[in-house]
């Protein structure tokens, strides 16, 4: 369950044709059979939204545009069956998706529009927002860009005076279970965007968003750099896969 929000103080890329289309017909032809289904369809989703569509047919209709002339349904359902569900398929790392025979650079090109379309929508509701004001957006956001990752990610949010963001950087890549984080460059960043107060953020690949003794530390660390620079460190939250854990309303800082 979600916590509540805090009280703070105040070029044209072509699209390229996969492996498995090079297989297609000569005649150019679609069979008849695929051309119905992707009928079908694209007219469930367009009378009832994607709200009833189960995720493996959300997922063949964007494979739909990647191989226009060959059935999607056994790729979608292999990439189902190795990434879980919608979600992790769409932010699988290029390299884990071409494991899967039939995935080539169209498919990825449109994995990949669709995962930068999810993360900028979610990103305008809370950029140049007052954070208390956008604090549900502010988590959306959050799990969307970080929940269904591989690998730690972590981020920072930059706010200024009146606490309205002003900047969202990632700040570091990391492993399973560990992503390096330096202090000093966070706080020499904040510096350098003018910045009043930060909110940091990190995923557990895991999906517990329990903080390891490495997470208090590294919060205690950059805590003790906003002080000595007269800045405010609001909340450090950890991103799992459904929920979310906030330093502050945790009682960490």
């Amino acid at each position: 369950m979600r916590k509540n929000a805090p009280s703070f103080a105040d070029p044209v890329f072509p699209f390229l044709r996969d492996e498995a289309t090079q297989i297609a017909p000569t005649s150019g032809k679609q069979p008849s059979y695929i051309a119905n289904h992707r009928q079908r369809l694209r007219a469930r989703f367009m009378q009832g939204g994607a709200d009833p569509l189960p995720d493996y047919e959300l997922l063949e209709l964007v494979l739909f545009r990647a191989i226009p002339r060959r059935d999607v349904k056994p790729l979608a359902n292999a990439l189902m069956e190795s990434f879980g569900d919608f979600n992790r398929v769409i932010t699988a790392p290029e390299a884990r998706l071409r494991d899967i025979c039939g995935v080539g650079d169209a498919v990825i090109v449109e994995l990949k529009i669709v995962e930068a379309a999810a993360h900028r929508m979610a990103r305008s509701k809370i950029m140049q927002q007052h954070v208390v004001s956008s604090w549900d957006a502010l988590l959306d956001y959050c799990h969307t860009v970080m929940a269904h990752r591989e690998t730690e990610q972590f981020r920072v949010l930059y706010l200024d005076r009146k606490n309205v963001i002003i900047a969202d950087e990632e700040q570091a890549k990391g492993t399973v279970d560990h992503v390096p984080v330096y202090p000093r460059e966070v706080a020499k960043r904040a510096l350098e965007l003018n910045a009043s107060a930060l909110i940091l953020v990190h995923n557990h690949p895991s999906g517990d968003p329990t903080p390891s003794q490495a997470d208090i530390d590294m919060t205690g660390q950059v805590l003790s750099a906003c002080t000595a620079l007269g800045m405010t460190l609001h909340d450090h939250l950890i991103i799992g896969k459904s929920t979310e854990l906030s330093f502050r309303a945790d009682g960490y800082i």
